[in-house]
Formats: structure tokens, C-alpha cells, sequence
């Protein structure tokens, strides 16, 4: 599965990239995330808890971010296992630019790819899901980088 976009992020590029690699921050915008904790500079460990159509797993995996060119972009790839549930690797390139002094375009393409009960789910679903997590990921990115923002200025 292949899915990609743009976001507005109502924050300058460092703002949003020291966000972006804020363990804290990224629990909170991820959908499902129970836990998410730095094992090193470019990696980190997460538990995450999804519903995806009739299945609900548990998710646990590790990430790593790759090919960093700081504060402009970087790699960040992935695998977790929901045991019976099933598993769910893959990866992303997002790209910051800078649209004013005070707003970044945040570009991600992502590629993905699902095993197990899950993938018998069907694509459609599988992607419908997708969009809706980064939609729901996004939106609640932004909200705490502009609030992380609104604190750092004031």
C-alpha cells in the first residue's frame, strides 16, 4: 500500500522537526499509542492498540529514522507485530519547507505492507483505515506542535 500528501503545520521547520523527533509529542498524535519511548538518538520502541474493521491488535515494534538532514527531512521505517492479529511493516520519507516565517508544509510518502488476519481484511479497508489514522495522526499533530509553539514563544 502506497499513500501520500501535504500538511500545513501552523509552525516554523524547527519547530515542527524538533516535534517530529519528540517521543512525547508523537505519543500523543499517534492513534492508539500506548506507549513510545527513545532506545536511542535515531530509534524508538512503541506500543500501539488499533482497530481495523472487526480486528483489534496490539501492536509492538520498533522504528528507526534514517537518512536525517536536519531540520528538512528524514526516513523513518518501521515494523510491528500483532501477534494472531497479524503484522505491519514499512516506511516514510517526510520532507519540511518553510512557507513564511511561521508555517511549514510537512510532504510524507508513505509505503506499507500488512500480514496476517489483517491483510485478509481487503485492501480497501485496509487503506480506508490508513487515511483515517493519518488524517486523525495530523490533526492532532498539529494541534500539539502549535500549542508546543504558542508556549515556546510566549
Amino acid at each position: 500500500m502506497d499513500m501520500q500528501g501535504s500538511e500545513r503545520i501552523e509552525a516554523p521547520v524547527d519547530v515542527v522537526w524538533k516535534a517530529l523527533n519528540d517521543p512525547e509529542v508523537l505519543r500523543q498524535a499517534i492513534p492508539g499509542c500506548e506507549s513510545l519511548e527513545k532506545s536511542s538518538e535515531t530509534s524508538m520502541v512503541a506500543r500501539v492498540v488499533l482497530k481495523i474493521g472487526p480486528i483489534k491488535a496490539k501492536f509492538e515494534g520498533a522504528v528507526e529514522l534514517q537518512n536525517l538532514n536536519p531540520p528538512h527531512s528524514y526516513t523513518i521505517s518501521g515494523e510491528g507485530k500483532g501477534g494472531l492479529a497479524g503484522f505491519a511493516k514499512g516506511g516514510a520519507d517526510v520532507s519540511l519547507e518553510s512557507d513564511g516565517p511561521s508555517v511549514t508544509i510537512l510532504t510524507y510518502v508513505v509505503k506499507a505492507e500488512v500480514g496476517g488476519k489483517i491483510a485478509q481484511l481487503g485492501s480497501r479497508l485496509i487503506e480506508s483505515t490508513s487515511k483515517k489514522l493519518a488524517a486523525e495522526f495530523f490533526s492532532n499533530f498539529g494541534a500539539a506542535v502549535g500549542t508546543e509553539n504558542a508556549t515556546d514563544s510566549a
